[in-house]
């Protein structure tokens, strides 16, 4: 169940980093979860490291994570540009 709980989270924090970061995605709407995923157990993570995991800052700094993993990602993966003849 811990590990559907992360999931769900995830979901939720790549939802909101979306809403925070609105624009074309190459990947569209799985990648954005997977990159939310991501980006709340990364955020978990540091985190628990700094002695924030379960409290509000918990929630920042996932959502956080999650943002620069989706500007990453945008960064990396461009959308292909069309040519007209």
């Amino acid at each position: 169940m811990h590990i559907i709980g992360w999931i769900f989270f995830g979901l939720v924090v790549g939802a909101l980093a979306k809403l925070f970061m609105p624009g074309r995605d190459p990947g569209g709407i799985f990648v954005t979860m997977l990159l939310g995923i991501s980006g709340s157990l990364l955020g978990g993570f540091i985190g628990r490291a700094i002695g924030g995991a379960g409290t509000p800052s918990g929630w920042i700094g996932s959502i956080v994570c999650a943002m620069l993993l989706l500007l990453l990602y945008r960064l990396i993966v461009r959308p292909p540009t069309h040519r007209h003849p």
